[in-house]
């Protein structure tokens, strides 16, 4: 679902070229649960911007549901994005002045979808919070707020999702809860996960743990942890 070919990234900055990636080969399959660990400046964010077809490669090739994200136009990579592709995030995002469901109902309604909060629903259930869809944020505990982000970024049935550390911002206890939700949801909805954390002890939970060293691929670990 997600393949990356000797993929390297170059930024200007200050008038210097900076190599964010150098090189990177990755596949992600479907219903398989990757971690992405190394120190902050290694390549991490910059991996999942590409993977999410938030950017582009200066080099080698980003392959997302079978086809190059350079052959597609504007409005194609918006809606690969809109339908196959979520985020989740550190710092949650959701939106303080929209209840929980409609927080998660957001990105069906801008894509007109008539069902969207039978579906924003279905996926609060999926969750565990059906009993707080009209709720603030405000009124959330942080591992709350993270559930109804991960709905959120679900409520599309995407085929891809991708984590910016999304066990951060929470105490241990919280982040193992949210670590055993996105492992089962990976699994059981055959969703390619990938997960970018600076904590070896969130990565332990991922099918594989891709370790990243100056824009490189320094180890590949697979944990024997996915099941079928």
């Amino acid at each position: 679902m997600i393949t990356l070919r000797n993929v390297i990234k170059d930024y200007s900055a200050d008038g210097q070229l900076v190599r964010a990636l150098n090189g990177v080969s990755l596949e992600v399959a479907p219903g398989e649960f990757v971690a992405l660990v190394g120190r902050s400046g290694c390549g991490k964010s910059t991996l999942l911007n590409l993977a999410g077809a938030m950017d582009f490669p200066t080099g080698g090739e980003v392959i997302l549901d079978g086809a190059p994200v350079n052959s597609r136009d504007d409005a194609t990579l918006t809606k690969l994005r809109r339908e196959k592709v979520g985020f989740v995030f550190q710092s949650f995002q959701l939106i303080n002045t929209l209840s929980v469901v409609e927080n998660v109902e957001l990105p069906l309604l801008l894509a007109g979808n008539p069902n969207a909060r039978q579906f924003a629903l279905e996926r609060l259930a999926s969750v565990e919070l059906s009993g707080l869809a009209h709720r603030m944020p405000h009124q959330l505990s942080g591992g709350q707020m993270q559930r109804i982000a991960i709905a959120r970024a679900l409520v599309n049935n995407p085929k891809i999702l991708l984590a910016d550390e999304p066990t951060g911002n929470l105490d241990t206890t919280t982040g193992a809860v949210i670590l055993d939700l996105l492992k089962r949801l990976a699994s059981d909805q055959k969703v390619a996960t990938l997960m970018a954390t600076h904590s070896m002890e969130a990565a332990a939970i991922a099918d594989v743990v891709v370790e990243l060293r100056d824009g490189s691929i320094a180890a590949i670990k697979r944990t024997g942890t996915r099941t079928t």
